[in-house]
């Protein structure tokens, strides 16, 4: 049987005396488009940081395609492309620099990182930014870049936390189409964002994470049991306010 693409087991991870991440089980098939969602502060964001090597757990693994992520790290973060909400780029690079770095990190020969960087700035039409800092990007031109950076080594799995965040609708629909044209091949996309129709029309499977816990997973088919993803979500972390507001704010 193919290994998940992530594997995740009882992990766990507290700040003081908050427990963030608890006891979390997760598994992402191989070649699936894998949406996960969860009110703020859920433990999302801190649980994909654990899953691709960014945040040691306290507690629990973590395995990418059968590697333990915390045994061999050099290994399992050569499978992965990481995409992070709000983490700095060094951005004092142009974004032609910054993609050649990326890709010489992970140990790739400087003739395919500038064949593959020329590749991904036509793809994601950065190519008239190529030779501009980082540092004087748009906040969607930054998150394509960073995108460019998860996708040079030609990753097994692409771990996206909100990535069309700032992204306007038509670099929007061409990162999507990149998307799924890497699943189509084999690949794994996991995608982290707050935009439920967006994630029922892109993704195949989805999990709900709530106060640290996946609350249900499984294909998005089945999570939302018949009705739209956002009702089910809404159902299943609750805190809807169903009242009209106060009686000051209706104009008549």
């Amino acid at each position: 049987m193919t290994n998940p693409a992530l594997e995740i087991r009882h992990l766990t991870k507290r700040f003081g005396a908050t427990t963030a991440v608890d006891d979390l089980d997760l598994v992402v098939p191989s070649g699936s488009f894998f949406g996960l969602v969860g009110p703020n502060g859920a433990g999302k964001t801190t649980t994909l940081s654990m899953a691709t090597g960014l945040l040691r757990p306290d507690g629990g693994t973590v395995s990418i395609h059968g590697v333990d992520v915390w045994t061999d790290l050099v290994k399992a973060k050569s499978l992965v492309g990481n995409l992070s909400d709000g983490v700095r780029l060094f951005d004092r690079l142009t974004g032609l620099q910054l993609i050649t770095y990326a890709g010489l990190l992970y140990g790739m020969d400087r003739a395919t990182v500038a064949t593959r960087a020329a590749d991904l700035l036509a793809m994601l039409d950065l190519e008239g930014a190529g030779s501009t800092l980082v540092v004087d990007y748009s906040a969607g031109m930054t998150k394509k870049i960073a995108l460019a950076c998860a996708l040079v080594h030609a990753p097994q799995l692409l771990v996206l936390d909100e990535p069309f965040e700032s992204v306007d609708p038509v670099s929007a629909a061409n990162i999507r189409d990149i998307l799924e044209g890497f699943v189509k091949s084999g690949g794994t996309v996991i995608v982290s964002s707050h935009v439920m129709d967006l994630v029922q029309r892109m993704c195949d499977h989805v999990a709900v994470i709530d106060k640290g816990r996946v609350v249900v997973s499984g294909t998005i088919d089945e999570v939302r049991a018949g009705g739209s993803l956002e009702d089910r979500f809404v159902e299943l972390v609750g805190g809807r306010n169903t009242g009209e507001g106060p009686e000051w704010l209706r104009l008549s």
